[in-house]
């Protein structure tokens, strides 16, 4: 199993959630996160005054896979987020060693 944390801009969201779910992933999790990475921020002018905005909105999407997924839910989330501009965002996987249904108890890709 692995953990697909994807960083997008929060526009995207509807589109990768419908990506997703047209390969068979239902569930995912979402933050609203704030971070900068190559965009560095912009400027802003608000009541007269200039103020820098260091860190930018972005959502932070999570799912957990079994292995066999992720290449499709990788290539769905670049394809649904991807605009070609700087701040379109990162895609990390993480191994996860064990997954547990709080509810039934199941564990392992049951459990996901």
């Amino acid at each position: 199993m692995k953990k697909i944390e994807a960083i997008i801009k929060p526009f995207k969201l509807d589109n990768v959630k419908e990506g997703l779910n047209e390969i068979g992933i239902k569930g995912i999790t979402i933050s609203e996160v704030k971070g900068y990475g190559r965009q560095k921020g912009h400027t802003e002018i608000y009541r007269g005054a200039e103020y820098i905005v260091d860190f930018l909105p972005k959502i932070k999407i999570e799912v957990v896979v079994s292995d066999n997924q992720v290449d499709a839910v990788i290539e769905k989330i670049i394809e649904n987020a991807k605009t070609g501009k700087v701040g379109d965002g990162k895609i990390f996987v993480i191994p996860i060693g064990e997954a547990i249904r709080i509810r039934t108890g199941e564990k392992g890709e049951d459990a996901v």
